[in-house]
């Protein structure tokens, strides 16, 4: 880890390695963001319409659905499926060129791998993971005005005043400094479970290896997001 952070900051910079990582995590994973944000915001308008009408509490419905996807719902399930989606990828990806012998191959030719492989996919999910989540934000929200406003004739007004009286600066923060831990967590682990391939127990060579270790990195990475989640929620609350 403290490599690929040393390596980041040294020059020579190359942007076009890492534009291109940013493609491949960010815009390549726009669809499955968008689709689950909507109906994550969809199920939120649902659920908290029939849960606040016990109380005659709909007018807070824009500051519930918000408040769930800024600070919690947002950045977690957008970080579980950049790891499904791209993570898996990143491990095989590094996996397999670690099985093959290329990276020994970097090696001898005096390119430093991790400020060829690592570095650029490290620098891309930090700058795309807070993008996506604020995607998912917004469209979670349009989500839940939809079946809010739409289908149950809650006051657009109430929807949007409640969100505006609800959020400050304090749950957007949150929701940022997860997203870009997350970002950080999903690619030195998925990265780090391909580099280090070799050295799985019971061998990670062969196809099987790269299986098992792609497997593995999503399990982990996903657990590590759901206690990270925990561990900043507990710290800036």
């Amino acid at each position: 880890m403290l490599t690929s952070v040393y390596c980041a900051i040294k020059p020579p910079y190359k942007l076009r390695p890492i534009v291109r990582q940013i493609q491949f995590i960010g815009a390549n994973s726009l669809f499955v963001i968008l689709f689950t944000g909507l109906f994550t915001g969809m199920v939120l308008g649902l659920q908290g319409y029939y849960t606040l009408a016990k109380f005659g509490s709909v007018g807070f419905l824009g500051g519930a659905v918000a408040l769930s996807l800024i600070r919690e719902l947002g950045p977690v399930l957008a970080a579980l499926m950049v790891i499904g989606r791209a993570g898996s990828a990143i491990c095989a990806e590094v996996g397999i060129m670690r099985n093959s012998e290329q990276i020994d191959a970097l090696e001898c030719m005096a390119i430093d791998p991790y400020k060829y492989l690592i570095v650029p996919k490290l620098v891309a999910g930090l700058i795309a993971m807070p993008l996506l989540t604020c995607i998912f934000d917004v469209i979670g929200i349009l989500g839940g005005f939809m079946i809010g406003v739409q289908l149950f004739d809650v006051s657009a007004g109430a929807y949007f005043q409640g969100m505006y009286s609800s959020v400050v600066w304090l749950d957007i923060e949150m929701g940022l400094v997860k997203s870009v831990i997350f970002g950080l967590l999903l690619v030195w682990i998925c990265a780090a479970k391909g580099f280090y391939l070799h050295r799985e127990k019971g061998g990670g060579f062969g196809a099987e290896g790269v299986s098992r270790t792609t497997t593995s990195a999503v399990v982990l990475a996903s657990v590590s997001v759901l206690v990270w989640d925990y561990l900043i929620s507990a710290i800036l609350l």
